[in-house]
């Protein structure tokens, strides 16, 4: 549909959103157009309700729900400011209650171990600096994927990231990605590239800027190799990052900084989780917590 087309482009060229995003936006959109077999324009705020109702009949989680409201907030936004319709009916349309989840992270022994088996094979350095960054830097993988040669500095040892909606940060790194950078930039980075030409750091096979969906599976194919039982996603490592700085005595303000958190309420669950690790090792190892 063209509003939707017209939407998406406003995403892109506007706002600055990422591919995925926009992807993520579509996907809501033409479902919902989908559902209510009318024209999008047309929407009425009972049509948006009903919508909700089978969402969640559906049994969809309270988060996805979340998303597809607020997809359907900015759309009507957008046309209500370009005068495409009169009333916006999602405006007035409430988000379900959060549900309260905590991050999931990986305890150092666990991280050594997919740390050792990420450098097997013919692409270990790449995977090794791949698991090393997520961990050093905190990054979301949209980020990692996006990191140009030209954004690394590499005397200072940090990394420009751009991040959600254009929010510029800098992120920084040790000895063992120093080192990992160097090797690989000198060596595998270059027999991928072949003869072609990427300003990006991270390549596939083919000499192509590497995806977020090839990251995910390289993590994957890593986790199968190793007696972890959990699923881990390259945000586990994000989550991993911000649990150990806070277990290791950073503070909070310091963390959302680096994570790049435009609120600290977001950064403050993992308050919670560093909590449960206390209380559990207080009732492990506490002579009458253990009774």
């Amino acid at each position: 549909m063209l509003v939707i087309d017209n939407f998406l482009r406003y995403l892109k060229e506007y706002k600055n959103y990422s591919d995925l995003t926009i992807k993520s936006y579509s996907i809501d959109l033409r479902e919902f157009s989908e559902y209510i077999k009318k024209n999008i324009t047309s929407v009425t705020k009972e049509d948006i309700k009903k919508y909700l109702n089978y969402l969640f009949i559906k049994e969809d989680k309270n988060k996805t729900v979340s998303r597809k409201i607020s997809t359907l907030k900015s759309f009507y936004k957008f046309l209500k400011e370009n005068d495409v319709i009169t009333i916006n009916p999602a405006s007035n349309i409430k988000y379900p209650k959060k549900e309260k989840t905590l991050p999931k992270f990986i305890p150092y022994n666990e991280l050594e171990s997919m740390i050792n088996v990420s450098k097997e094979g013919k692409f270990g350095v790449r995977n090794n600096l791949i698991i090393e960054l997520l961990y050093a830097t905190g990054t979301r993988v949209s980020e990692l994927v996006s990191i140009k040669l030209n954004d690394i500095d590499y005397d200072n040892k940090s990394i420009r990231i751009l991040g959600k909606g254009s929010y510029e940060r800098t992120v920084f790194y040790g000895d063992y990605v120093s080192e990992l950078l160097d090797i690989y930039i000198n060596g595998l980075r270059n027999e991928l590239l072949g003869s072609k030409q990427n300003v990006y750091l991270l390549l596939n096979k083919n000499g192509d800027n590497i995806t977020t969906r090839g990251i995910a599976k390289i993590i994957d194919n890593i986790i199968k190799e190793t007696s972890i039982k959990v699923k881990v996603s390259p945000h586990t490592l994000r989550h991993t990052f911000a649990t150990h700085l806070l277990d290791n005595g950073c503070d909070l303000r310091s963390v959302q900084e680096l994570l790049g958190h435009k609120n600290i309420n977001t950064t403050e669950v993992y308050t919670h989780v560093t909590s449960e690790r206390l209380k559990d090792v207080y009732f492990k190892s506490h002579p009458r917590g253990r009774l």
